[in-house]
């Protein structure tokens, strides 16, 4: 890595939170490195401690201190480094070991001089990652626009809603992809064909009945490989490298993305104490973690979701927690959108314009 890259991710241990995040976004390997004035390493801050952070509602303009801190409680409560000149099979063979994607590279006294990136010492370590896109809705809320083409085949900036999704999974190292279809399939397979032009391999199931957001599921051989499941409905430029990583770093049977929702509430709320008041909210906001359609399923997954039967993906959630099974929350905050009626449609188009995408 040159020194001008190494650079972008090198923070001091004095900076906020919401500033290391701007180091990790513009470096672009889900890593901040925390060294002193010395180039000495304190510690590494990486995409997983941010959105972590996030859910645990902290707040952005805190030091990382707080951040290191919490790490000193993890499996790996200091950082895992290597001694530069470390060759690239021990490099990789640590990795999966810990199950990390980067380890920096220290030079005898201890300082930082490079960072070793799995995505770079092998060709494409996520190529075992299948994917799976729902694209059977038929888009009765979007209708008169879902009358003639599938929901997924509505265009965005002039390409189809799923073209942008499938060339998002394509630019992550996912090779293969299962599309379920319903409505209007062969809309779907005319354009994509079997995804020879778009760089991956695409096949076809088609749910004779709707089977729900989970059912469809169940018509696909078991995969003996996580495999990431998307909405056909949604935009967003989430990282999925970045949330297999977090699936595994959590050891997680499934793993969902959630993003926040505030809702005001349109009254003064009243709160009481039996039957006297004992405060008053004016027209509070509340905060919700919701579903954003986007999940890593472990194979061992499988054996709950019914052959050829009506079944969704909250279902699924519900019967694992109910198990006992790691059910992991991976917080989107890059950006998302849900396309479920016509205002969503035309903040794609807007948003599309404005380069947000």
């Amino acid at each position: 890595m040159d020194s001008e890259k190494l650079k972008k991710i090198c923070i001091q241990p004095d900076v906020s939170i919401r500033q290391a995040i701007s180091a990790i976004d513009q470096g672009g390997m889900a890593i901040a490195l925390v060294v002193d004035g010395q180039n000495f390493l304190q510690g590494t801050i990486t995409d997983g401690d941010i959105r972590r952070a996030m859910l645990s509602e902290i707040d952005l303009d805190t030091s990382i201190h707080l951040l290191l801190e919490r790490k000193t409680n993890s499996i790996y409560p200091v950082p895992i480094t290597a001694p530069v000149g470390t060759s690239e099979d021990v490099l990789v063979s640590m990795m999966k070991e810990r199950v990390v994607r980067h380890i920096p590279l220290l030079d005898e006294e201890g300082k930082v001089t490079d960072l070793a990136l799995l995505d770079d010492l092998l060709p494409n370590p996520y190529h075992q990652l299948q994917a799976v896109v729902m694209a059977g809705g038929s888009g009765t809320r979007l209708r008169p626009l879902t009358e003639d083409v599938p929901k997924p085949m509505l265009l965005v900036g002039g390409q189809p809603l799923m073209e942008l999704i499938i060339k998002q999974l394509q630019s992550s190292g996912i090779q293969r992809v299962n599309v379920t279809t319903h409505y209007k399939p062969e809309r779907i397979i005319e354009h994509f064909g079997n995804g020879e032009a778009f760089g991956l391999e695409i096949n076809y199931v088609n749910e004779d009945q709707p089977l729900g957001t989970g059912g469809a599921l169940g018509l696909l051989p078991h995969p003996s490989n996580p495999i990431l499941v998307i909405n056909g409905d949604i935009l967003t430029k989430v990282d999925f490298r970045s949330m297999l990583a977090y699936h595994q770093e959590h050891q997680a049977d499934l793993t969902v993305a959630v993003r926040k929702f505030c809702l005001q509430v349109p009254y003064g709320v009243i709160e009481c104490d039996g039957p006297y008041v004992s405060g008053l909210k004016e027209k509070p906001d509340v905060n919700f973690l919701v579903n954003a359609g986007i999940y890593i399923l472990e194979p061992g997954v499988y054996q709950y979701i019914p052959n050829g039967e009506r079944f969704n993906m909250t279902d699924l959630i519900q019967w694992l927690i109910n198990d006992g099974k790691k059910v992991a929350s991976f917080l989107v905050r890059e950006y998302w959108l849900d396309i479920g009626q016509h205002s969503d449609y035309e903040q794609a188009q807007f948003d599309m314009r404005e380069g947000k995408l």
